[in-house]
């Protein structure tokens, strides 16, 4: 059960992006991808299709290191599992407030 899935809105908590908001692009088994977070510069051998040069990259980052903002407070929080009206959902346990509700 993932508590963390892409389109979450998520906060960094340590590294050198501490503190960056962003949205999740990709959701992995052990890290997420969050959109301006966690660039690093890559060298790019020219081939018939791109010229070559110093490109940015978007890396991965560890679940452990990020934690879900919660959309009515605002405020970064865990995520707790619960039924709700015999339907699984994701709960901020801050607030108590339904995050989504699981498929």
């Amino acid at each position: 059960m993932k508590r963390i899935k892409k389109g979450d809105t998520v906060i960094v908590l340590s590294g050198k992006d501490k503190g960056r908001k962003g949205k999740v692009i990709e959701a992995l088994p052990d890290a997420v991808t969050v959109e301006k977070v966690n660039i690093v510069k890559r060298h790019q051998r020219a081939t018939q299709k791109f010229q070559g040069g110093i490109i940015e990259k978007l890396q991965p980052v560890r679940l452990s290191k990020v934690m879900l903002v919660c959309p009515k407070c605002n405020e970064p929080n865990r995520v707790k599992i619960g039924v709700v009206d015999n339907v699984k959902t994701r709960l901020c346990k801050g607030c108590g407030e339904v995050v989504d509700k699981i498929k």
